[in-house]
C-alpha cells in the first residue's frame, strides 16, 4: 500500500487559494489521503442537524468545518517539528 506524499499535513498553517473561501485561512485540523481533501480550522463552516438523543434531549444543529480539496490551499508555514527532533536538538545545545 503506497502513502500519497502532499505538500502540507496537520498543523500546518495554511490559506485557501481559489474556490469560494478564497482569502480565508487557518490551521489544518485532518488531511484526508483518499479523498485528497482537508479540514482547515475556521474555514467551510457547515451546519449538521442531530435527531433527539439523551445528550441532546431537544436536538441540535451543530456547526464544524466541512473537507476542501488540497489543491485549493497553500501553505504559509510549517507546524512544530516532530517531539524526536525537538529532543535531538536539545540534547546537541545540552553537550555544547
Amino acid at each position: 500500500m503506497n502513502r500519497i506524499k502532499f505538500h502540507v499535513k496537520k498543523g500546518d498553517q495554511v490559506e485557501v487559494i481559489s474556490g469560494n473561501f478564497r482569502g480565508s485561512s487557518g490551521r489544518i485540523l485532518q488531511v484526508i489521503p483518499r479523498k485528497q481533501q482537508v479540514l482547515i480550522e475556521g474555514v467551510r463552516i457547515i451546519k449538521k442537524h442531530l435527531r433527539k438523543s439523551q445528550d441532546n434531549p431537544s436536538g441540535k444543529i451543530a456547526e464544524r468545518e466541512g473537507p476542501i480539496h488540497i489543491s485549493n490551499v497553500k501553505l504559509l508555514e510549517r507546524g512544530e517539528k516532530p517531539a524526536a527532533e525537538k529532543k535531538k536538538k536539545e540534547k546537541e545545545t545540552a553537550k555544547s
